[in-house]
């Protein structure tokens, strides 16, 4: 896997959290730099910890699978990100909430990140170098969720639904793109 097709997984799982970080943003009075950090911490280091957790899951399986294992992956990668176009067209508002408490944030870090577990179930079928890999995906959630807070201070939620629809469309994209690696080259 190329550094740029890596780059494109870790901004579309990033999307998730990113949008959470724009409602925490908009619901802080301003913009709060260690409120930023403790948010980036948190959803960065649970968009690094659930590829691995998935990785080493799909490693112990993966001779059984071999055979299967595009089709796993674009199918797990499609329903992640059609998942995340449902969320982006709902009319269900979400609550935003300024609260840093280590209880609320460790419920927003493992619901914005289990895709990425499914995502690195898909890296150890694609034999994907994953320190790497969970260390640039980490990194790009935690600086894009920095960023997030921040555009919540300043737009709001405007582009929430744009963002969760922009990060499943990357993923249904390179689910299509494994799928037609494997099958024609």
């Amino acid at each position: 896997m190329s550094l740029i097709e890596l780059f494109i997984i870790a901004v579309g799982l990033s999307m998730d959290a990113f949008a959470v970080s724009i409602c925490k943003g908009l619901s802080m009075r301003s913009m709060s730099l260690k409120n930023a950090l403790i948010i980036g911490l948190y959803f960065g280091s649970f968009q690094a910890l659930m590829p691995l957790t998935g990785y080493l899951l799909g490693v112990s399986f993966q001779k059984t699978i071999t055979a299967y294992d595009h089709w796993i992956a674009f199918i797990l990668l499609g329903i992640i990100g059609v998942n995340m176009i449902r969320e982006a067209m709902s009319e269900e508002e979400e609550s935003c909430d300024a609260s840093v408490r280590a209880k609320d944030m460790l419920v927003l870090a493992v619901a914005t990140s289990i895709d990425a577990l499914a995502v690195g179930v898909t890296f150890a079928f694609l034999q994907v170098q994953i320190v790497p890999a969970i260390s640039f995906i980490g990194c790009t959630t935690f600086l894009l969720s920095i960023a997030g807070v921040k555009a919540g201070t300043v737009f709001g939620c405007r582009y929430k639904s744009r963002a969760e629809l922009f990060g499943g469309a990357v993923l249904i994209l390179m689910g299509f793109k494994i799928l037609i690696e494997h099958l024609f080259f």
